[in-house]
């Protein structure tokens, strides 16, 4: 007998139809699996086996071939548990159903529970987009899969369950559809308030969470950088359905979904100076999504830049311009996104304090200048904001008067947000960071006064082309914040601020 159950696999971020052919034969007993399965899908047959006797079905003696189409892409992971089982069951005919509509996709444990599975968000939304009207799903990922609308989906804790509702015994109900509504109050760690002082880098955060925009802070240790760069997120704006959806799949499929609802709030991801570049951009063999496409839509903090090794930095030069990266191994070429807000921190020097005017900096010239040329200039040049962040004074610390809250300044930012969603509205730009050279020109026009002053600057700073381009684009975030149509001049002025000394 001959069954052919659909499942599908995750490819980067993308769903494709595996037929799962099930063929019964005479002979002496044998279970093989062939369509270029990884080690995790050739030891299903022990789980399957196992499953279906502990589930009250009964293992076919015969010779069960388990072909994974098409056989030129890759198999992996323990996905295919499942629809393989109930492969079996129908070609033995303990079960009578039509699975030409369905798709089947989750991992068995030895007695027969389902367990909970990775990617099954893309999973879901790729089965609607190849025209599936069904899918059964582990009940554990009841919660992600809830958010899709127009497609049947059927959660199961155990094969007992499913078999029950192929043999029409138990039907089972689809998942109620979930709509999307992101709370707009989150508790945050860190709120601007709790920040004493550091104005002048308040209103630079303001700037880079208004356009997306990069920023380097640079200071003596303790200044307040890295609680700095923790508050920024308090103030960005809730994720979009549609940003929320490309944020939860990317999550989905590291297996990083806590409670397995919708992601609302920006990521917010700070490597250690010691991860590698396969695990900041992404990688492997079977690659994954690595630190970047975990910021995606969010912010990526890199505490101590010059300790990052160089060649690490280096690979973030692609993905902040383009918004993507591309890894390119023997087994295929993947894109995972890399929209995100790079927030990073440094001292000046080894010792940290050579700009601190309180306290004697240790280090001589060359080590100054040796640790400053870890980081490549063309990194340095891809940072909108560049920021001084001075030691914060005793006295500041010691009074009682909070600053400004978060959620005040968060809607001055979802304000100038909401300028720049419906400038670009019709295309796949979101903030002023992501505009393209067409765009820069049509909105980023300047005043004659403003046109001569930015030619000036450029001269004296010896400005790059990226860097020009840049300021156009934080000035005009900057006249988003406050609501001006045009950039003026002190829009320029202090967009040149955020640029460093030569």
């Amino acid at each position: 007998m001959l069954a052919n159950i659909n499942s599908i696999a995750i490819i980067g971020l993308v769903g494709e139809r595996v037929e799962v052919e099930v063929d019964l034969s005479n002979g002496l007993p044998a279970f093989n699996i062939v369509g270029l399965p990884d080690k995790a899908v050739e030891e299903s047959k022990e789980r399957v086996r196992s499953a279906i006797k502990n589930s009250g079905c009964n293992f076919p003696q015969k010779r069960i071939t388990v072909n994974l189409a098409p056989a030129d892409l890759r198999k992996e992971g323990p996905s295919y548990d499942l629809p393989i089982a109930i492969g079996i069951l129908l070609a033995s005919e303990q079960v009578i159903f039509d699975p030409n509509e369905l798709a089947i996709v989750g991992e068995l444990s030895l007695n027969g529970d389902i367990r909970r599975t990775n990617g099954i968000l893309p999973a879901v939304i790729s089965a609607k987009e190849l025209g599936f009207k069904s899918i059964v799903i582990p009940e554990r990922n009841t919660e992600e899969a809830s958010i899709v609308d127009g497609i049947n989906v059927y959660a199961t804790k155990n094969l007992k369950e499913i078999v029950r509702h192929f043999r029409n015994e138990q039907v089972l109900s689809p998942v109620r559809y979930q709509e999307f509504s992101p709370t707009e109050e989150h508790l945050y760690e860190i709120d601007f308030s709790q920040i004493v002082g550091q104005e002048h880098a308040k209103r630079a955060l303001e700037i880079a969470a208004s356009g997306g925009h990069n920023i380097l802070m640079s200071g003596p240790p303790g200044s307040g950088k890295t609680l700095l760069a923790k508050a920024l997120v308090s103030i960005l704006p809730p994720l979009s359905y549609p940003e929320a959806l490309e944020v939860t799949k990317i999550y989905s499929i590291v297996g990083a979904l806590k409670d397995g609802s919708l992601k609302s709030t920006r990521p917010y991801r700070s490597p250690h100076h010691t991860t590698s570049d396969i695990a900041l951009i992404g990688g492997g063999k079977w690659p994954r999504p690595g630190e970047i496409s975990l910021a995606h839509r969010g912010v990526l903090f890199l505490d101590e830049l010059p300790e990052f090794p160089r060649h690490v930095l280096e690979v973030l030069r692609q993905p902040l311009e383009e918004g993507f990266i591309t890894i390119s191994r023997a087994n295929g070429t993947l894109t995972f996104p890399a929209q995100f807000t790079l927030v990073a921190a440094q001292n000046p020097c080894p010792c940290g304090y050579s700009s601190d005017p309180e306290k004697k900096c240790t280090c001589n010239s060359a080590q100054i200048v040796r640790y400053q040329k870890k980081v490549s200039g063309p990194l340095i040049d891809r940072m909108d904001l560049h920021l001084e962040v001075p030691r914060v004074k005793y006295d500041k610390l010691a009074e009682n008067a909070s600053g400004e809250k978060s959620s005040s300044i968060r809607k001055r930012v979802i304000g100038a947000r909401e300028i720049q969603r419906h400038r670009f509205v019709g295309t796949n730009t979101l903030t002023n960071s992501e505009m393209n050279l067409k765009q820069i020109k049509r909105y980023c026009l300047l005043g004659e006064e403003s046109r001569n002053l930015l030619l000036s600057a450029s001269k004296q700073l010896g400005l790059s082309a990226r860097s020009y381009h840049r300021i156009l684009k934080l000035s005009r975030t900057i006249a988003d914040i406050e609501g001006a149509p045009d950039i003026k001049l002190e829009h320029i002025a202090e967009s040149l601020q955020y640029r460093p000394r030569v």
